[in-house]
């Protein structure tokens, strides 16, 4: 799909609605922001689409996926549930296992025991949670399902390294153990596909490794959905299932599909950061960006701005710097990259850089850039019309 590149009218209209704010600061663009949910939702073709708030980190923005079309909340901590489970959320669910004894304690104690589930994926998580839980209202708790692509009869393994339950029987195994304890109900059922909602099929420059990824993960996608629907029918053979939660921003086109599947995942789609630059399937804008001031001018071909090393997390490698994207024609320095207090850019439009001027860049994934700002303000057109707190402005650093 092709993708409209951003140009020197996209950075005028920029600098135009910022002029009376002083960089570094981050900014949603709503246009894009709004064209991306309404994608999202496209994509999955009428399966619901759970937003997940790691990627967004702002109450106001993740309200208004919400009031766009977006179903419940896929949770990174279980502290974070319950903070937006007492500011009036319900259907949240946490994507990741917990071990915080004293969050699940206060959600067994709490008022909202019935607005948040938790993830599985073994009998010690199960111990834990009913340890922690004694006496309060029964957690309810979702199995989380390997989605791994396990090729040459397992002697490969490519995929996030999450569950260890992966067949039918194991997690029918498990479900059995939730039904026969007190402590704990049976919700639903996780199974994440990271090596396609989370690999770009068209990496830059690199066509020989673009159609290998095409080529794994259609046999993956293959394999899984036979192996979810194999999964799902033997859960449900012993409790009803809430919900199926499965694939992501990347994938959201090819889960949705799934009959075995009744809601997807996604979030990092709504700001469009560089790594979906990769992907074929579909193009969202670029609608997350931050702007740093140029303070150095090193030589007359590079300008260096302050701060930058907003690093995404990953295997360590260029794809999860950020990106110097207006003015056009900007790139890092090989040898400095993003830095933790500055950060050179080259190329031709360095040059006539001045100090005090802006640099807009674009993040390697979504999450991470709101742990760096305490707001966000939000564009319409060619005006800020809201400045917004993220958590970190709220006070509120789960992780």
């Amino acid at each position: 799909m092709t993708r409209p590149a951003l140009d020197e009218s996209d950075r005028l209209r920029l600098d135009r609605a910022t002029a009376a704010l002083e960089a570094p600061f981050a900014v949603v663009d709503l246009d894009a922001f709004d064209h991306n949910a309404a994608d999202l939702l496209r994509r999955a073709a009428g399966t619901p689409v759970r937003l997940v708030t790691k990627s967004v980190r702002a109450r106001a923005l993740q309200e208004r996926a919400l009031r766009a079309g977006f179903r419940g909340q896929l949770c990174f901590t279980l502290r974070e549930a319950l903070w937006l489970a007492d500011l009036g959320a319900t259907d949240l669910v946490v994507a990741y296992p917990t071990a915080d004894r004293a969050a699940l304690r206060a959600l067994a104690h709490g008022p909202h025991p019935d607005a948040v589930a938790v993830m599985v994926d073994s009998r010690a998580h199960l111990d834990l949670i009913e340890a922690a839980a004694a006496g309060g209202a029964p957690v309810r708790v979702a199995i989380d399902v390997d989605a791994g692509w396990w090729p040459l009869r397992g002697r490969v393994r490519i995929g996030a390294k999450r569950s260890p339950v992966r067949t039918p029987q194991q997690a029918a195994s498990l479900a059995a153990e939730i039904v026969a304890r007190a402590g704990v109900r049976l919700a639903g059922l996780m199974c994440y596909e990271a090596q396609i909602a989370g690999v770009g099929d068209a990496p830059p420059g690199r066509a020989p490794l673009g159609a290998a990824i095409r080529s794994m993960q259609r046999a993956s996608a293959r394999e899984l959905a036979a192996r979810r629907a194999a999964v799902v029918a033997a859960v449900r053979a012993v409790a009803p299932l809430a919900f199926v939660n499965g694939g992501g921003t990347g994938s959201a086109h090819r889960t949705a599909a799934e009959p075995a599947v009744t809601e997807i995942a996604a979030g990092s789609g709504l700001f469009g950061p560089t790594l979906f630059d990769a992907y074929r399937a579909f193009a969202p804008r670029p609608a997350a960006f931050f702007a740093l001031p140029v303070v150095r001018r090193p030589s007359p071909a590079v300008a260096t701005v302050l701060g930058g090393g907003y690093l995404a997390s990953g295997p360590a490698g260029a794809d999860r710097l950020p990106r110097p994207a207006l003015p056009p024609g900007l790139r890092l320095d090989r040898a400095e990259g993003a830095g933790e207090v500055q950060t050179p850019v080259l190329g031709a439009a360095a040059a006539g850089l001045r100090l005090g001027d802006r640099v807009w860049f674009r993040h390697a994934k979504a999450g991470e850039l709101c742990e760096r700002f305490a707001s966000l303000h939000l564009i319409a057109g060619d005006e800020v019309v809201d400045e917004v707190p993220t958590y970190r402005g709220e006070g509120r650093t789960f992780l």
